[in-house]
This record gives C-alpha cells, structure tokens and sequence, in this order.
C-alpha cells in the first residue's frame, strides 16, 4: 500500500515513475551531539577553549562532508548550561566544575551555532527536561544549582536526581530556561529527547506519591503523571510561539508509544518499558494536538529484531504522524555490537526503506563520535551515495507557507553567474537545481545540487557542479527561513 501510495503522490506531482530522484531534495539529516558525559563534545571537561573550538570546529566540518544538513547539540545536560544562563549554573562537562564559566571566556552556545550556520546546516538546542543530578556518587554541584538553592524541586531515583514533574513551578522554571534560549540565540529549533518520568527501575517506584496527594485532583496515577507530561509539551510550545512562530519544536521519544497487547493502536511489537505506560510520555495527542512539529522516535534496532522490528515501528510511526514531520532515530552507535550491526547493509537498508514512505522526512543518527571511525563504511556510504547530493530541512507549511520571491540571475564571465535576492523578507539560502530529462519545470521534477547561504547575493560557478549537471537544464531558487522555496529561475 505504502508504495502505491508513493507513486500515486509522483504521478499527482508530474514526476514520471521512472525519472526518479537521486535523493530528496527535501530530507532532515541530523545528528545527536551529547555533551552528557562528555559523549561528543567536549570529548574531555579538561580541553582549553581553543581545543574545544577546534573540536567543534572538526565536528560540523565532518558531518558537512557527510552531507548532513542539521546538529542536535545538548545544551542542558543536567540543569546546566553550555552557555551564559541567568538560570542554571555552567555545565560541568564543559569546564570540569559546575559553575566555572570558560577562560578565557567565551560563549559556546553563540560559536557553536555561527560555525554551523556558515556551512549551511541548522542548529537545534537540544535539552533533558527533568534531569538535575546526572550521577549523585560524582557529579559536580555548584552552590547555585536548583537542587541546592530549590532541593524541594527534587526527587531522587536510582543514582540521579529529576525535578518533579509534577509540581508547577519545575514546568513554569523549564518555560523560563527555554524562553531564555530562544530569545537570546539564534537557534532553529528546541529538542527535548525520551526522558520525561525515568525509566523504571525494577522494585523501585518514583517517589511523588506526596505530590500526586496533593494535586492528583481525582486522575489515576498513571493518567496524572501523563498530564504533567501533556503539561510542559503545551507550556513549551505556547511559550515557542508567543517568540519565535516559525521556530520547529521537536520530540524524540522511546521507539514503542505502546505494545499493541496493551493498546489495539499500538505496535506489533513486545517492548519491556513504552512512552505511554512507563515514561507518562503521550506523543500521539501532542501531535495530534499539534503541539509538536516533529516527531523522531529512537528506532534504534535492526531490521528483523523479535521483540521490536524496525520494519514494524517505521509503518507503525508513518501510519501515527498525524500530518507532521517524522524523522527517524537511528542507533549508528550499535555499529560491531551483533551480527545484524557488523552488516555493512543494515543502515542503507534502514535508510532506503524510510524514504519509501512520502510520509518519512529524514533521519537523526545517534551519535556523533562513532562517525569518526566510518563504522561499516556508512560515513563513505551517506557522503558518496546517499547523502551525495544536499537536501533542505523540511518546510513547516502548518506554520508558515509563504513562497519567497524567485532570483534573478546576472552573467558574470566565463561559467560564473551571480544571484540576486529583491524581496524584502528574509532569506537564508540559494539553490541550484538540475531537471530531470524530460519533465516539467517544477521543483519536485528537480536534484537539488548546491545550497548556498546567502541574505542577498551570491557568486555561483557553474563550471564547480557535480557531473549530473552536465547537458541539462539548470535553475536556481531562493529559500526562506521556513525552508519554502520560490518558483525555478532558469540559468541555462
């Protein structure tokens, strides 16, 4: 059905069956960089700040080659902060200390999302919602960290400590952190990844029983720590709006919203712990609400696996969008760890099975680090194949729809041509398109070949386009903020 489907939207589209594209044009194709234990970046908490530019500096300029086009960066690993904060201390991942700021002094935040904007990728601000201690035995606690200046905020569980989402003023200061972020930086997008209530700990139960006394208002247990969830998602993407309307505001959940043994809309699948029952985390009405412009489950198992297939939850995920984006979570980390991961063929399967479904926007690979090491081939595999060719971050047409005034194109000499944006709303890029033989002159009917940011002009040498280029018809288009583009401008 899903095939059918997809060759019904090319058929709708003017794309020919067999002109197919090379790659999407349109595709998210991001990267986790967890800062939590110094997973990506910083690689150590004892790096200068010169190392830790040139870290990052080598970070982006990889997954460039790599043809990725956005970074998921964590920038509150544990009520911390990898930036100036008026709120929560500086975090210990980035200087050692809690509470130390860098020397010399800089703002990481502020390089980290220069460095990603000049190559052209977005930048996105990933934070842990309720996180506060990542490990009591030896994390680092400065004197003004929430749980010393707030320790009624807190609960412990396990070896951590997590606000406690049931009490107002833990979402109202989450509010605050956010509104902070987005009013100061010029990020693309807030990210909040799978832990809402923890992970359950066998034998242990989550200590709020005083807090659900005390606000439960006649709701289950289970049904008021879903509330409090449903709270802060609502909380966070009012606040959003109110600032920035077209900024994207995205969760990454647990790969099973629910088994269906326990719900006939859930998954064919036998997970041990899901969103819906065990982290209180109710992603379907927060895209069915449209509290959220996308979803990117953690689908971190092979094809094939027997208690949770790939396969299974990719439909699954596809049939439970609800008209917004879905992007796919995939666990490159698992590379060597069993038969199915030392396949060289796993993750391009994985990748060539989500782009048969026209309701899959592109992929998050989790994490960073392991690209350094090519595992498998794949970093080869995505920058000479599938990633070959760029590809823009999906548009949000639920926010904004608006087509951006096409370019005009001037001669320069020999192959040069310079672009010329005139309209008086922002843009952030340019794009060169190539026409599939034979098809209208449409954007869908195109290989997109070259972004280039730009605000108003830019130098493009056509004799510097990939060999697809060579005997066909060239266009050029302007690209808004929301990733909208204008109608085709013919260079050739």
């Amino acid at each position: 059905m899903k095939k059918f489907l997809a060759f019904c939207l090319m058929v709708v589209a003017g794309l020919k069956p067999g002109i197919a594209q090379y790659s999407p044009n349109y595709e998210f194709r991001g990267v986790w960089v967890a800062s939590v234990s110094n997973i990506d970046w910083p690689s150590k908490k004892t790096l200068s700040v010169a190392e830790q530019k040139e870290e990052f500096i080598r970070l982006v300029e990889m997954h460039k080659r790599n043809g990725m086009n956005a970074l998921i960066v964590q920038v509150r690993p544990a009520a911390d902060a990898l930036y100036p904060s008026a709120y929560e201390p500086w975090s210990e991942f980035l200087t050692g200390k809690q509470g130390q700021a860098p020397v010399p002094f800089y703002d990481p935040l502020d390089f980290m999302i220069s460095e990603t904007h000049k190559r052209g990728m977005e930048f996105h601000a990933w934070l842990n919602p309720y996180r506060a201690v990542f490990n009591m035995r030896n994390s680092s606690i400065a004197s003004n960290h929430l749980t010393k200046t707030h320790p009624e905020w807190f609960l412990v569980y396990g070896d951590k400590k997590y606000f406690n989402p049931g009490l107002p003023q833990v979402r109202q200061h989450t509010v605050k952190v956010v509104e902070d972020l987005v009013k100061r930086y010029d990020i693309d997008g807030i990210h909040l990844d799978d832990y809402f209530y923890p992970y359950r700990i066998a034998g242990k139960e989550f200590p709020d029983a005083k807090e659900y006394k005390r606000y439960g208002n006649g709701l289950s247990k289970d049904e008021w720590r879903r509330s409090n969830c449903d709270s802060i998602i609502y909380d966070l993407f009012t606040a959003i709006r109110a600032i920035k309307p077209k900024l994207r505001f995205g969760i990454s959940p647990f790969g099973i919203w629910r088994n269906k043994s326990q719900d006939p809309m859930g998954s064919d699948t036998k997970g041990g712990q899901t969103n819906y029952d065990d982290l209180y985390a109710d992603i379907l009405l927060w895209l069915e609400k449209g509290w959220i412009d996308y979803v990117a489950p953690q689908l971190y198992w092979e094809r094939g696996h027997k208690l949770a297939d790939y396969d299974v939850l990719l439909e699954w995920w596809n049939d439970h969008a609800y008209g917004k984006d879905l992007y796919i979570g995939h666990g490159i980390y698992r590379a060597g760890s069993n038969a199915a991961w030392r396949d060289p063929n796993e993750l391009p399967e994985q990748i060539r099975e989500l782009r048969t479904y026209p309701t899959t926007r592109g992929s998050i690979y989790f994490n960073s680090k392991v690209f350094e090491s090519n595992p498998n081939g794949w970093s080869d595999s995505l920058r000479n194949h599938y990633y070959r060719y760029p590809a823009l971050v999906p548009a949000m047409p639920w926010v904004d729809n608006t087509v951006p005034i096409q370019p005009l194109v001037e001669k320069l000499e020999g192959n040069k041509i310079k672009l010329v944006y005139k309209g008086e709303e922002k843009i952030k890029a340019f794009a060169i398109l190539v026409l599939q033989p034979g098809a209208e002159p449409q954007f869908i009917n195109t290989q997109l070949v070259q972004v280039i940011p730009a605000s108003k002009t830019a130098t493009v040498d056509l004799g510097s386009l990939p060999d697809i280029a060579t005997g066909k018809k060239i266009y050029a288009i302007t690209v808004n903020p929301n990733n909208n583009v204008s109608q085709l401008t013919e260079i050739r």
